[in-house]
């Protein structure tokens, strides 16, 4: 049986490394302490080991892949170039207004997909309070429409504002997630449409925002999410003190779960080899992640990536 992998992945501030300062004073691009050529190498080394894993776990490269916590477009072509892209992989990515400058990217095979049109979904939030001026922007939405074997798949990708600071950023979560609800519904609405819907949503699965997505005004299931399964049976993909969270997340359409359509969905995971756990007996399964604070721990990433395994129908 014919399988494709389709994978999200938060890569924990992949950023060029920064330049050398002119004076010791001089802030970072990266906001990391001694982001240096070595270190980045690594970070990329490291990035694409994960989906060498995947490979050789599952056979089979994901043929699309959902990106967040990257920093511009040089940092992607470096990546595609290293086993096991080896230059087969495009790109969608666009700079986003982000305060970190941290954006949300799109790889795909391309001997596999061809993009028929891409787009961002930006937003601004007004403020009127000084103390908050740098919490007016946060990354984009990535809208891509793509044909696979003559199958139109719409893609978007998220990566919405964090629970920082008493979840200040909740209202504009709710927002966004408004907005990405609404085109999908525009997308669905016009019969069987292939809908992907993939990100660091900074919410459970089981939060109230992410099931109304799942639903349209008349209350009928348009979408679904096969990781609230996961998350009811203790899998995460990321922690915060000592709570497991499942933030990370990848949404269907329901034609992916009717047999004459191209992609069928067979199962949900996430994936997290005993290679890319933490070495630290203490933080016993957790993600070895690349930073502890300022303390440089030279690991893949604070979170998991999460797939999904479509069996080809046709």
């Amino acid at each position: 049986m014919l399988m494709e992998l389709f994978s999200f992945y938060n890569v924990e501030n992949l950023f060029l490394p920064d330049p050398k300062p002119t004076h010791k004073l001089d802030p970072t691009i990266s906001g990391l302490r001694n982001w240096d050529e070595r270190k980045y190498r690594n970070k990329l080394f490291k990035i694409a080991h994960v989906f060498q894993l995947m490979k050789e776990a599952h056979g089979e490269v994901p043929f699309m892949i959902g990106l967040s916590e990257v920093s511009g477009r040089k940092v992607l072509e470096d990546l595609v170039q290293i086993e096991p892209f080896n230059c087969g992989y495009g790109i969608v990515h666009y700079n986003s207004p982000d305060e970190r400058h941290v954006d949300v990217a799109f790889l795909y095979d391309k001997s596999k997909v061809q993009v028929i049109n891409s787009e961002t979904i930006t937003f601004f939030f007004e403020t009127t309070n000084k103390n908050q001026e740098n919490y007016n922007t946060t990354r984009d939405v990535l809208y891509s429409k793509l044909n696979y074997r003559g199958e139109i798949l719409h893609v978007f990708i998220a990566h919405l504002p964090s629970k920082r600071e008493r979840d200040i950023n909740k209202g504009k979560r709710d927002f966004i997630i408004k907005e990405i609800r609404s085109r999908i519904l525009n997308i669905v609405n016009k019969g069987k449409e292939n809908v992907i819907l993939c990100g660091d949503f900074n919410e459970n699965p089981n939060d109230e925002n992410l099931m109304k997505i799942l639903y349209n005004d008349a209350h009928a299931k348009v979408m679904e999410n096969p990781f609230m399964r996961l998350f009811s049976a203790g899998n995460y993909s990321t922690f915060h003190y000592k709570s497991g969270l499942l933030f990370d997340q990848i949404m269907l359409s329901e034609s992916f779960f009717t047999e004459d359509n191209m992609l069928v969905f067979e199962n949900a995971e996430v994936f997290c080899p005993d290679k890319i756990k933490s070495r630290d007996k203490k933080l016993g399964g957790r993600p070895f992640r690349t930073f502890a604070g300022t303390r440089y721990l030279g690991g893949y990433s604070d979170h998991f990536p999460v797939f999904v395994r479509f069996k080809i129908d046709k």
